[in-house]
């Protein structure tokens, strides 16, 4: 049995790659590679990088040492191709430090497994590096996502207004300014409402009517009167990259009655998830008591086959996500969603959908503790916003 130390080795972009921004601390957008070598009490990590970077990465990334490919040139010289060099010279780096097994996490390059094979140096996958260490939030981190998730709900609100005040055409199309309000215009008035704060946001799902019975549909043309509307935002802080995530449904004009049913529903369920959430329950016992309390509402779950009707009204989704860094990170509170850990924040995101009328759907983002679950949310859950 080798006797030489094992370490551990991460690669990518961290302007993207969320778990090794979480470990350095540090973002550029060129690939890097970290390197987590033992020595004595605790291991000792490297960061390979472009040489022009070096200097603010020493100013500003959570490592011991800071080095560039050329450092780690193996004989033979470094590739003209800059991954393939980060992958020699972190190689080399491993090699001279008598290194012979590494393990990698769930994304590393093949390209840097392949080069290791080649001098002897095994790496294995281990697909739990980081996982449940960010699953668990700081104090600082738990901030930054409250402040997020004002910021979401500060956009939530205008997105809801805008469609509740709307006009309304003779043929029930809603009306802003004298033209038609459609899926569109709404998105654009979120993006550029949350860009004036300073957060990027992804496409947000602004869907109205049958169409938002397909969960993840973004929503297309005309908002129409007396239709649910789903209004679901996902969008980064830019300052500190913690997402925010929420989503309300808004109704402009009169409600449907079977809408009013669905919402109660929603509501019920919601609370009845979050009733269940504490540190050590599992995310799949969450998401069975939100079955439950649909299903005691009298609505079903599970996707619609080819024949069933579209009066069909379910929840066809799991309950929700982890939230962070990534706007989906693990747990998710599904079927075996695994335990939940204290300080990890979730979504709770409940729905109904039905394909001739539309959906209902609430969302909001808790903390995990030992006694249940703190949610930072604290805008209303109404289908009126006028």
């Amino acid at each position: 049995m080798s006797t030489s130390p094992i370490a551990r080795i991460a690669a990518g972009i961290p302007q993207v790659h969320s778990s090794l921004y979480w470990r350095i601390r540090f973002s550029v957008g060129d690939q890097v590679v970290l390197l987590e070598i033992p020595n004595g009490p605790r291991p000792e990590s490297t960061l390979i990088l472009r040489d022009i970077e070096m200097g603010r990465a020493r100013q500003y990334a959570h490592v011991d040492h800071v080095a560039c490919p050329t450092m780690f040139a193996p004989e033979g010289g470094l590739s003209g191709d800059r991954e393939t060099a980060n992958a020699q010279a972190a190689v080399e780096c491993l090699r001279r430090a008598g290194v012979t097994h590494a393990l990698g996490d769930r994304t590393l390059p093949l390209l840097i497994a392949d080069c290791a094979r080649k001098v002897g140096i095994t790496i294995e996958c281990d697909p739990d590096c980081w996982v449940n260490e960010r699953r668990q939030k700081s104090a600082e981190e738990i901030d930054h996502l409250r402040e997020a998730q004002r910021v979401t709900e500060g956009a939530i609100q205008m997105a809801c207004e805008l469609i509740a005040r709307a006009g309304v055409r003779a043929d029930g199309v809603l009306l802003h300014e004298g033209s038609p309000l459609t899926s569109e215009r709404v998105r654009a008035a979120v993006d550029h409402w949350l860009l004036d704060r300073n957060f990027s946001n992804p496409k947000a799902i602004i869907a109205g009517g049958p169409i938002a019975s397909d969960c993840h549909h973004y929503g297309t043309g005309e908002l129409r009167t007396s239709e649910p509307v789903i209004v679901d935002i996902f969008p980064c802080d830019r300052n500190s990259r913690y997402h925010g995530d929420c989503t309300r449904t808004v109704v402009n004009g009169d409600i449907p009655d079977e809408v009013i049913r669905m919402h109660a529903a929603v509501r019920s369920a919601k609370l009845a998830a979050e009733r269940t959430i504490a540190t050590g329950v599992t995310g799949e016992a969450v998401h069975l008591a939100t079955i439950d309390s649909m299903v005691t509402s009298g609505y079903a779950f599970g996707l619609p086959g080819e024949d069933t009707p579209f009066s069909y009204c379910a929840m066809t989704h799991g309950t929700g996500h982890g939230i962070g860094l990534d706007v989906h990170e693990p747990p998710l509170l599904d079927r075996k969603g695994p335990p939940l850990l204290a300080g990890e924040a979730l979504t709770v995101e409940p729905g109904l959908y039905r394909r001739d009328l539309g959906a209902v759907r609430i969302e909001d983002m808790v903390i995990v503790t030992d006694t249940g679950c703190l949610n930072l949310n604290q805008l209303h859950d109404e289908l009126i916003w006028k």
